[in-house]
């Protein structure tokens, strides 16, 4: 007897749900992070075993009908699968009908109860003094009130700027006499600026904001919390990381780890200051009996704060938990985490947990030797790589980067990238996907870059001197001169796609489309290298010229001198331009320093959005 109709609809889902880059097959890769996302870190060899088991084709990946044949084979207790085995470990959620019109109809969808009150909590805490949000904070904790508090789009545009700050330019921010339009420009603005900061918000619409979908609003929460939780675990906000050096690393060896890898990396540093033996590999199953926690919060808490050793001699794991965090609050730090998050590992409640210790105690002193006070020269992000990291996370690229020269070498996300530009130019079946053989790593991640290389080729992109071993080998220039190009034609996609005569667009079509929208304004532009834009009148205008009235301009300084007042009326335009749905990802300072690329971008975004106005 194969599976009920309900039964297959919800294999679809978890399907879909397994498939991060939507190609209809499940690679190693993405099985790797379903087992990290259920807090088990599994060895590369086991999920190849894992696949071995179910992949009848033999390609090396699972498909639908496969993924099904096994789900179906263990409903009738058949057999057993190391893959179905695993979905075991997954913590209990509720369930919800399916509520965006994206998802199908039926469709189950889950949300965390755990989550709802660890995040409301965290609102409750970075928000509180906002005397704009006075009406709907605190939020209660037991209840799903935080549904209905991001109704109107505030709460959210506060917590974009408390994660990153500016993100958001208040000034564009609806808070008076709000009516349907008013709200739903708000969430629009709420969107386009998540997404600028790296949010991946495909599938999520204003309305669903407006509606307070729960499985949309929690994962949209709770990637502005990352983001901001984890904006500070590295090297340029905390130069004193580099405490965390083992012998024979240099700085740009600590650069290259994941914010969560320093954090594990920062727990074990701490564990041996306090002298216990454990040490940590996971934020999940190695903090479940509360020892490392307890000896971690006593090691980082200042002196005189009363904090004790007591858990380690309470009775089981769920009364260790609860002493345990009563520790933590007498620094403050009890925060995210229940004893029951503790207990089961929950993997986004104690990242958001330890994220939060090291923010507040991260307990590093600078070294002897200077390096407490380094300088990262060249080694630092710079604006331009974080604004490509964001395009690229925005759109749900797996795996999420970190840094943009090390998690592009194997070309992975930057493939999932060009099928999303052109969707079929990737023939995936010639992809080697990771987790690699440690003996053929190098070769396979070659191999993709080469392939990328083709791919870019046949889009029409400029690969003068760049090969595949340029990416692999993370030469900066080069890899830079790649990305922007994807960046480029990402954005040129979009635009010929609403243009609707499929025609190639060139840059002086954009200027010309922006000199004759202008036109009644009685200004022009001469180029994207126009000085005239760092004013940002003209970008403003274009706002106005696509939606009358949007732009108020008596917050606009006139033909401003300073850099202040550019700066200024640069931040207002960027997301007004957002708030009208302009997805951009351009920052105020390309405009006030007319980066011609990222201006280009703007204006482009501008152009695909009076587009979509028609």
């Amino acid at each position: 007897m194969g599976l009920s109709g309900d039964e297959l609809a919800d294999a679809k889902a978890a399907f879909r749900a397994i498939d991060g880059n939507g190609d209809g097959r499940l690679s190693a890769a993405e099985i790797s992070q379903l087992f990290r996302d259920l807090g088990d870190g599994v060895p590369g060899f086991k999920v190849r075993e894992m696949i071995a088991e179910v992949d009848t084709s033999g390609n090396g990946t699972i498909e639908l009908d496969e993924f099904v044949n096994m789900l179906t084979k263990v409903r009738e207790n058949k057999t057993k699968f190391g893959l179905a085995d695993g979905a075991k470990n997954a913590k209990l959620v509720k369930e919800i009908g399916g509520t965006s019109d994206a998802s199908a109809h039926g469709t189950k969808h889950s949300f965390s109860s755990e989550e709802t009150a660890s995040f409301a909590n965290w609102i409750n805490i970075v928000l509180a003094k906002d005397a704009e949000l006075s009406k709907i904070l605190p939020i209660k904790e037991d209840q799903e009130h935080l549904f209905a508090a991001v109704h109107d789009g505030l709460l959210l545009c506060k917590l974009l700027n408390s994660a990153v700050n500016d993100t958001v330019d208040e000034r564009a921010i609806n808070k008076k006499k709000l009516n349907m339009y008013t709200i739903h420009e708000n969430q629009t603005l709420v969107l386009n600026s998540a997404s600028a900061i790296g949010c991946n918000i495909i599938n999520i619409g204003a309305q669903d904001l407006i509606d307070g979908k729960p499985h949309l609003v929690l994962g949209l929460v709770w990637q502005i919390i990352r983001i901001g939780l984890l904006s500070k675990v590295s090297l340029k906000e905390n130069p004193n990381l580099a405490a965390l050096l083992k012998d024979g690393e240099s700085l740009s060896d600590l650069l290259k780890l994941s914010p969560e890898q320093l954090l594990i990396r920062w727990v074990n540093y701490q564990m041996d200051k306090a002298g216990c033996p454990r040490r940590i590999n996971n934020l999940t199953k190695d903090i479940m009996d509360s020892e490392v926690y307890t000896h971690l919060v006593h090691q980082i808490a200042p002196a005189g704060s009363g904090v004790s050793l007591a858990p380690l001699t309470a009775g089981g794991d769920l009364d260790k938990a609860t002493a345990m965090l009563n520790e933590a609050d007498k620094i403050d730090c009890r925060t995210f985490v229940r004893p029951a998050d503790v207990v089961s590992g929950h993997p986004k409640l104690n990242l958001a947990f330890v994220a939060n210790l090291f923010n507040t105690f991260p307990a590093l002193e600078a070294a002897d030797d200077g390096l407490g006070d380094i300088d990262l020269g060249d080694m630092a992000e710079t604006r331009e790589e974080r604004t490509f990291r964001n395009f690229m996370n925005s759109l749900g690229v797996n795996p999420f980067v970190n840094n943009l020269y090390e998690d592009l070498r194997d070309a992975i996300v930057l493939l999932q990238l060009m099928d999303k530009i052109k969707p079929g130019v990737v023939e995936w079946n010639k992809v080697n996907m990771p987790p690699f053989k440690a003996m053929s790593a190098t070769m396979k991640a070659i191999e993709n870059c080469n392939y990328l290389v083709d791919v870019a080729k046949t889009m029409g992109f400029s690969l003068v001197g760049i090969g595949g071993t340029d990416i692999n080998s993370g030469n900066k220039t080069l890899t830079l001169a790649l990305v922007w190009q994807v960046l480029r034609a990402y954005t040129i996609s979009v635009l010929q796609s609403l243009s609707g005569d499929g025609k190639p667009i060139t840059d002086n079509d954009i200027v010309a489309w922006a000199n004759t929208t202008l036109k009644d304004k009685g200004s022009k532009i001469s180029s994207f290298k126009d000085p005239t834009i760092s004013s940002s009148r003209a970008i403003l205008d274009i706002v106005d010229c696509i939606k009358p009235g949007a732009p108020n301009f008596d917050l606009v300084v006139d033909n401003p001198q300073s850099d202040e007042d550019k700066m200024m009326n640069a931040k207002y335009a960027v997301s007004m331009c957002r708030k009208i749905g302009a997805c951009t990802y351009a920052l105020p300072e390309d405009i006030t320093e007319v980066k011609p690329k990222m201006v280009m971008t703007i204006f482009a975004c501008l152009m695909s959005r009076s587009y979509g106005k028609k």
